[in-house]
């Protein structure tokens, strides 16, 4: 049975997968059409060389301890779901990462605070979540996962090393870390946390009429947490909006949606969805949006993933708003969860999502209108800090790309 539908960002909270919902009905549907088109298994020759290696491993492998039924079983749908080709993506899911996949959806988990996903085998951070151990050691997006607690992870598959990094609250992990863009290899050590997600916080930039609105994930009610955000801006007076994404891998569809409906009126292309036949459905906006006029610009960087690359593209393909920042990360396979009778599941492609105009997100990432880099390391300003600052601080500050954005909404 499929349990939900998922907008693909793999997580790396090391506690959960940070995935995208379209809902429990559309789940259901999908179901149905995919088991009725299936041709039936012939089980003979296939299962029967599966039983025979089993059987093989079970009576001659040295290491006693590792001949499980759970490990066997476990290790052959992973290898069956890996055999597909669709690294970083399609995945089997213990029913401890189903768990923490969830509570994610519901905006707190247990974890170091990071997203990652599989790139050409390696184990890449997407980003770090806001207010995580892993922002506060200084992981990066693109940094590459080497080992956990000095144990070579190079050659495992993403789900075994989300294993080895996963753990409760209080607990200590070191992750070797390897950073292309400085060839620099580290040890970091971190503590894991509770961690309960604001998904949106916004301050007034110092001596100006515009808001700085950051969601740093798409967890539930982040649409209507954005919503009453911007009632506030109005109730402040302020005449535009700085929207950040960056480092925001993703979350819920339906908050995706409900995002870029805050800017969008009824009816607009949101983003199409396109099936294994070539069949494509359009999303739109709900309407009742808040933020229709006002100015906005949006941030974006190699960490945008996902939900954010879906409120971006959409803002971006309608006109609503000019894109500042980095090309983001590239996501975009929709993803069914169908669970299995013993609490895991399986996460499968089955569509792949494209921005309003049908550009293909995968591995190519939505494209700033204007680029503006920053230098490896540097810190990212948000709302909570520039409560602090005053206007020349903030000039002084060296985030630039927030720069950027403050004066093209401003209109300079």
């Amino acid at each position: 049975m499929i349990r939900r539908k998922w907008l693909f960002v793999f997580l790396g909270l090391f506690t959960a997968v940070l995935l995208l919902s379209a809902g429990l009905v559309g789940g259901f549907l999908l179901s149905r059409a995919v088991e009725a088109e299936l041709p039936p298994i012939d089980a003979g020759s296939d299962f029967g060389l599966i039983e025979e290696a089993w059987q093989t491993i079970r009576a001659n492998y040295v290491d006693r301890t590792a001949v499980t039924d759970q490990t066997f079983t476990y290790g052959a749908i992973d290898g069956i779901v890996t055999a597909l080709g669709d690294t970083g993506h399609s995945r089997f899911l213990t029913p401890e990462m189903v768990k923490a996949q969830h509570e994610y959806t519901a905006g707190a988990f247990e974890g170091i605070g990071a997203y990652v996903e599989s790139r050409d085998g390696a184990a890449v951070i997407v980003s770090p979540i806001d207010n995580s151990p892993a922002q506060a050691a200084g992981l990066l997006p693109g940094d590459i996962i080497l080992a956990v607690n000095n144990e070579d992870v190079t050659m495992l598959s993403l789900n075994d090393v989300v294993q080895r990094v996963l753990g409760p609250a209080g607990t200590e992990v070191t992750l070797t870390i390897f950073t292309p863009a400085t060839g620099e290899t580290r040890d970091v050590t971190l503590t894991r946390a509770k961690i309960e997600l604001q998904n949106v916080t916004w301050a007034q930039f110092p001596d100006t009429s515009v808001a700085h609105v950051r969601i740093s994930a798409f967890s539930d009610g982040v649409g209507q947490d954005l919503q009453q955000a911007l009632q506030d801006i109005q109730a402040a007076n302020l005449t535009g909006v700085v929207l950040d994404l960056r480092n925001n891998p993703g979350g819920l569809l339906t908050e995706a949606i409900n995002v870029a409906s805050q800017f969008l009126p009824e009816g607009t292309a949101v983003l199409q969805r396109e099936d294994a036949q070539g069949n494509v459905q359009t999303v739109t906006a709900v309407g009742g949006g808040t933020g229709l006029d006002v100015p906005l610009v949006v941030l974006i960087n190699q960490g945008s993933a996902s939900a954010s690359e879906i409120v971006a593209g959409a803002l971006q393909d309608n006109g609503r708003a000019q894109l500042v920042g980095a090309t983001t990360f590239g996501t975009g396979t929709v993803l069914n969860e169908f669970d299995l009778s013993d609490g895991s599941a399986l996460l499968l492609a089955t569509e792949q999502w494209l921005t309003p105009s049908g550009r293909v997100i995968w591995h190519e990432g939505v494209v700033p209108d204007t680029a503006v880099a920053l230098p490896i390391g540097t810190s990212l300003l948000g709302p909570e800090a520039e409560r602090q600052l005053t206007a020349e601080t903030l000039q002084n500050s060296e985030d630039a790309q927030l720069l950027q954005a403050l004066q093209m909404v401003q209109g300079n």
